[in-house]
């Protein structure tokens, strides 16, 4: 695919056949992934790729905690609400993807379900982990550079025919991540990445989300 095609056309995918993805793919996807620029080359990522029953464990204990009350332990800064144009955006995309889902405003049981699915990580097949080095914490381009590797990852997968979808959700109960998928101490947990072959016929993977045009974000200066 050309580099075009593949950042036009690539969507977050949140239905999956349930196809395993084979290992060498994934390592060929992160191989180009981790071509991405990071500050001064410190490359501060990590992947924790799972599968089977590690991740049907991480599953089962993030919707039983989230369903138990239990407040989430995201490892990564949340900071606060979204608010103004921000917030508008979130709940424009949540309702493009309900109305593509058929999901009512009243209809609760529908909408706690769209929920849990966020929380098994959409049913992928496969789900990476992001991890960075705790001793570069405290440094905000490391973020930013996981940030960038992240984005090279999903397009990666999508120029090979895979879809992804990043997430919070999988990873807000840290402590069942870290148990099941043995996440070293000297990591902290960022975020997940739901990977696997897109299901066609799933309304949601149709959703297109909105952007703001290019005058709306950008300023030229000396042009």
């Amino acid at each position: 695919m050309e580099f075009d095609d593949v950042v036009l056309g690539r969507r977050s995918i949140r239905g999956y056949k349930p196809d395993p993805v084979p290992r060498e793919l994934i390592e060929e996807i992160l191989a180009i992934a981790m071509r991405a620029p990071s500050s001064m080359n410190t490359q501060p990522w990590n992947f924790t790729v799972l599968t089977g029953e590690p991740l049907d464990r991480i599953r089962q204990g993030n919707t039983e905690r989230n369903l138990a009350g239990i407040p989430h332990s995201r490892e990564f800064r949340t900071g606060h609400a979204f608010a103004g144009v921000h917030r508008d955006r979130q709940v424009g995309v949540a309702k493009q993807l309900f109305s593509a889902m058929g999901i009512t405003r009243d209809d609760a049981p529908a909408r706690q379900d769209w929920v849990l699915r966020g929380f098994r990580q959409f049913d992928a097949p496969v789900c990476v982990i992001i991890t960075y080095d705790r001793e570069l914490a405290d440094s905000d381009d490391t973020a930013f550079d996981c940030g960038a590797v992240t984005t090279a990852l999903v397009n990666a997968a999508w120029s090979r025919g895979l879809g992804c979808v990043i997430n919070s959700q999988g990873i807000m109960q840290s402590p069942v991540v870290r148990e099941h998928a043995g996440i070293a101490e000297d990591q902290v947990i960022m975020k997940a990445v739901a990977l696997g072959w897109p299901d066609d016929s799933f309304p949601a993977n149709a959703v297109v989300s909105e952007r703001k045009s290019v005058a709306e974000a950008a300023r030229f200066v000396g042009f």
